[in-house]
């Protein structure tokens, strides 16, 4: 099994791009991506890249599972 290279939440920059979220979530990269491009992911543009601020998708992740009260 390979090693995060992230110990804590703390270790995550401002701003997630895909091939991040792919690691956090254990998806492929493509999963990820076709997630940055759903509705109600909270994903901003910067010119042509996609990337999602830390805290947004930490609380997206809450939201969709069984601590967010959401099913």
């Amino acid at each position: 099994m390979r090693k995060s290279e992230y110990n804590s939440y703390d270790d995550l920059s401002l701003f997630l791009n895909a091939e991040t979220v792919a690691k956090m979530l254990g998806v492929s990269p493509s999963s990820a991506y076709e997630l940055l491009h759903e509705d109600g992911f909270p994903t901003l543009r910067v010119g042509s890249r996609m990337v999602v601020p830390k805290e947004q998708f930490l609380q997206w992740v809450s939201d969709h599972t069984e601590g967010g009260g959401r099913r």
